[in-house]
């Protein structure tokens, strides 16, 4: 095969942010200015999601709240890795007893084992933390991208819907929205997150892909032939995804506080499934009598959202070329 050219910007231009930095090496030993720092010539240049990875492990916060996770998520899949009771078998002859052996959280009111129950409810929050932030990133994402590349009257009717749902208060829109879907399961309150979710990262996705298509890697592109669907896949997208990530990152933390809220004052998940934010509506009466029954499925709760926040806080700092 022949060698490519460097003065070529057929050559020079690769996808995404590669195309950019390939463009100005070429540029660089054309003036004869020799080798830029970081590109072929002294050794292979590192990708933004390289460097942040390479940040990321040094990072303790990242490394703590990322084990805390993972630990979290494997009991969410796996409970009986560490709580060997039913979460639903309950004795009325041990309500609100404190610890004991085998019983290390004590029992609530209706004499369930605090600690399974504790066990169990992270795979309620998990579930609707993560799948809510999936959701809700792959429909902002691509809404707000489509609105930040084409402009014109997408743009404009973007904006204006997601100014209507900015305007619904979270609480009472849930109050609304989930008492008139009967069952109470995982999955009315994924979708009601998401409805509501969407509009924050559609601006963030917006104004990164605002702010991409203008790089001269991306002009280049266009001008060679390159269609709308390949700017956006293989040039814009990788280079505007990083704000997205981290908002999301952030925002599921949120999501999984959202939860237990809604579950708490009786409008999201219900009986018998098991969450966080039922133990804690139910013990909140019994705080004074048997204060472990609000305790540890709280605490769980804190952890939790503390995790994710730190880890979202991570990996912004991370992403962001200002803050290195």
């Amino acid at each position: 095969m022949p060698e490519p050219d460097p003065h070529d910007p057929k050559d020079a231009i690769q996808s995404g942010g590669g195309g950019a930095m390939s463009l100005a090496t070429g540029d660089a030993e054309a003036l004869g200015t020799g080798p830029v720092p970081g590109g072929p010539a002294s050794g292979k240049a590192r990708s933004l999601w390289s460097d942040a990875w390479h940040d990321l492990r040094r990072n303790p916060v990242f490394v703590v709240s990322a084990l805390v996770i993972l630990f979290l998520v494997l009991i969410a899949l796996w409970p009986g890795l560490i709580a060997s009771g039913n979460p639903l078998q309950c004795d009325l002859a041990k309500a609100q007893e404190g610890s004991q052996p085998g019983h290390p959280f004590g029992f609530d009111a209706q004499g369930c084992d605090v600690y399974t129950r504790t066990v169990y409810g992270a795979r309620a929050s998990i579930t609707v933390g993560v799948c809510a932030t999936a959701g809700a990133a792959l429909l902002g994402g691509v809404l707000g991208g489509l609105a930040g590349f084409f402009g014109g009257w997408w743009d404009g009717l973007l904006s204006r819907l997601a100014d209507i749902f900015f305007g619904i208060p979270i609480i009472l829109g849930g109050l609304v929205f989930l008492s008139v879907v009967t069952g109470g399961s995982v999955w009315p309150v994924v979708g009601f997150i998401v409805l509501l979710g969407w509009p924050q990262i559609s601006r963030i996705a917006r104004g990164s892909v605002v702010g991409a298509k203008q790089h001269d890697y991306v002009q280049a592109a266009r001008s060679l032939g390159a269609g709308n669907g390949r700017l956006l896949l293989r040039h814009i997208g990788p280079n505007a995804v990083a704000p997205v990530i981290v908002v999301a990152t952030i925002a599921l933390g949120t999501y999984i506080a959202l939860e237990a809220t809604l579950s708490f004052v009786g409008v999201g998940l219900k009986p018998p499934t098991v969450s966080w934010g039922i133990d804690i509506s139910n013990a909140s009466g019994q705080i004074r009598n048997a204060p472990h029954m609000l305790l540890w499925p709280a605490g769980a709760l804190s952890v939790t959202v503390l995790a994710f926040i730190m880890l979202g806080d991570a990996v912004r700092d991370a992403l962001d070329p200002k803050l290195r």
